[in-house]
């Protein structure tokens, strides 16, 4: 049964009006709906914020590095520090690594870019700034609804946002309503604020109907593996920050990995893979597991004798943009906006995103609020895109808009230019680089690929992707449709698995994705919808651009503790 016909057996869905209505529980979504109601507040006035959260409970489904600059945060909330944001640990030391296979060296701290220097900012769980953000948002008056999932968008007779409806509950994997079937509800709005996170399974519907990428490069993004550590006290240093580059990346395959040092004998390690690799064969999972052995790496998982005795606590993957300021696409339309990672604000250089998506969500705050007091509804909010232009983050971004575009010459060349950018021209460089393809564009046919041979896991320091799923606590309805769709299901076997070996079997992180055999012999895409952790890297880098990722049923998913 389709839509349709559910809204005539069911409807008419129940409706709720709002001034503003925020998709997204994260930082940028949340701190939307803070500047709304401390606008409102400092008039004198009322005005009325939903947020809609698709995880259990906001931060359920955030996941970052993390290492945050407080600078926005310092102008939304000044007096953060005394209502317990839990900004805990400042960084102490940053070091870049430079691998090889068995050794690496750390660049001068003197010679590092200002971009990789963390003087004054934090090693950060996102999910608890999250959850503590969402508490002095209610405090203001915000209503959040967890395990809501906005599911549609819905349009006013003219082509503007109205709102959002957010999912049925209680219908079949045979899409047709069960015994606990409930019709998702419409909240309406003067204007909707689209904060999903990077690729947002709406604010890609957005940027496609109001062609609000028209003239801009394709988006690029690179898929962060994370887990959270608990180590030996003699290995842990509080504050200290580790990245790497090099091994066990190819050279001419963008990537990276961190190992932060957060309170409490606890380390926060992952690995950036970018997604315009080009080998079918290359696993991101695998590259992480891989990445732990190296000694320069694994000294911090062991202990004085060289035993492993560190503790894994949790798992988790994620999309994130790379694209910075050559890829934002105007964010506002009629009747709505999108800010922090829904649009692409992300700093890749500083690989960091939350204090754009909290200074994006206050800007457009900001417009939404004086659009709304002065009688208007439905038109765009052109003061955002302005107000941005004119602030500190276009700044940033602008600076290292070169950065990412570098690496499709190679790691030195990369290297070498993006010191001179920073260091010689201090970010005021003439030029401008440009991206061609999407992600998806860039993988050559298996035939023309080396194979990659990965160790097997030892179960204690390197793992496999079932057991990495289990600790990411990740559960969906088990009688509900897939939430990954494919537009035409004979294309995986067909051309995926044909031209290009499948690689949905190794670019997802959570073993959603398996080729088995049929009775006869022939091969079948297998989707293991109940293991995804909502990371998005099937619908960015599928070659056919054959899957796409669609709402599941409000609170499933991951439920990240302490990430």
């Amino acid at each position: 049964m389709n839509q349709e016909e559910i809204l005539a057996q069911f409807g008419p869905r129940e409706s709720m009006d709002y001034d503003v209505v925020v998709v997204g529980g994260g930082p940028g979504g949340l701190s939307t709906a803070i500047r709304l109601k401390q606008l409102a507040a400092d008039k004198g006035q009322d005005i009325s914020v939903v947020v809609l959260e698709k995880g259990s409970e906001p931060g359920a489904h955030i996941l970052s590095g993390a290492i945050m600059d407080p600078i926005a945060l310092n102008e939304l909330i000044p007096d953060w520090h005394a209502k317990g944001a839990p900004l805990n640990q400042p960084v102490t030391d940053d070091a870049y690594v430079m691998l090889s296979e068995t050794g690496g060296f750390r660049i001068p701290n003197a010679v590092l870019p200002p971009f990789a220097h963390n003087d004054g900012n934090y090693i950060i769980s996102l999910g608890a700034l999250t959850k503590w953000l969402a508490e002095q948002a209610e405090a203001l008056g915000v209503e959040i609804f967890p395990g809501f999932t906005a599911a549609e968008i819905l349009y006013t007779p003219e082509g503007a946002v109205r709102g959002v409806a957010t999912g049925n509950l209680g219908v079949g994997k045979d899409g047709e309503p069960t015994d606990n079937f409930q019709l998702g509800m419409e909240l309406l709005g003067k204007y909707t604020v689209f904060a999903e996170g990077a690729r947002g399974h709406l604010g890609k519907q957005l940027i496609a109907k109001y062609k609000l990428d028209a003239g801009k490069d394709p988006q690029s993004f690179g898929i962060g593996i994370k887990e959270l550590w608990e180590i030996d006290p003699e290995r842990h240093e509080p504050g200290f920050v580790m990245h790497t580059a090099g091994w066990p990346m190819a050279s001419d395959t963008y990537g990276g990995a961190f190992l932060y040092h957060l309170e409490g004998n606890k380390v926060a390690v992952g690995f950036v893979t970018g997604l315009g690799y080009t080998n079918p064969y290359l696993s991101p999972f695998e590259e992480f597991q891989r990445w732990k052995t190296h000694p320069r790496v694994r000294y911090y998982f062991e202990n004085a004798k060289g035993e492993v005795t560190a503790k894994r606590l949790s798992y988790g993957a994620r999309a994130i943009n790379a694209s910075g300021l050559n890829s934002l696409p105007k964010t506002v339309f009629p009747g709505g906006a999108l800010v922090g990672c829904n649009a692409g604000y992300l700093n890749v250089s500083r690989i960091k995103g939350s204090h754009a998506a909290i200074k994006t969500g206050m800007l457009a705050a900001e417009a939404a609020y004086d659009a709304v007091v002065a009688g208007r509804q439905h038109d765009e909010l052109s003061a955002y895109p302005e107000a941005f232009e004119k602030s500190w983050l276009h700044t940033e971004l602008h600076k290292d808009r070169n950065f990412k575009n570098w690496f499709k010459y190679g790691l030195a060349t990369a290297t070498v230019m993006n010191g001179l950018e920073q260091f010689v021209l201090r970010g005021r460089m003439p030029w401008t680089l440009h991206r061609e393809k999407p992600d998806h564009a860039y993988l050559k046919p298996a035939s023309e690929c080396q194979p990659i041979v990965y160790p097997k896991p030892d179960s204690k320091l390197t793992f496999d992707r079932l057991s990495s799923v289990f600790i990411s606590n990740t559960n969906h309805e088990e009688n509900q449709p897939a939430h990954l769709t494919l537009k035409d299901a004979s294309v995986p076997v067909s051309l995926n698995l044909a031209k290009y070996a499948g690689p949905e079997a190794r670019y997802c992180p959570a073993g959603v994705y398996e080729y088995v055999k049929n009775d006869d012999n022939s091969d079948r895409l297998q989707i293991n919808a109940q293991n995804c952790v909502h990371c998005k890297t099937c619908d960015i880098k599928d070659p056919s651009q054959n899957i796409v990722w669609v709402t599941p049923e409000g609170g499933g998913g991951p439920n990240y503790a302490g990430m």
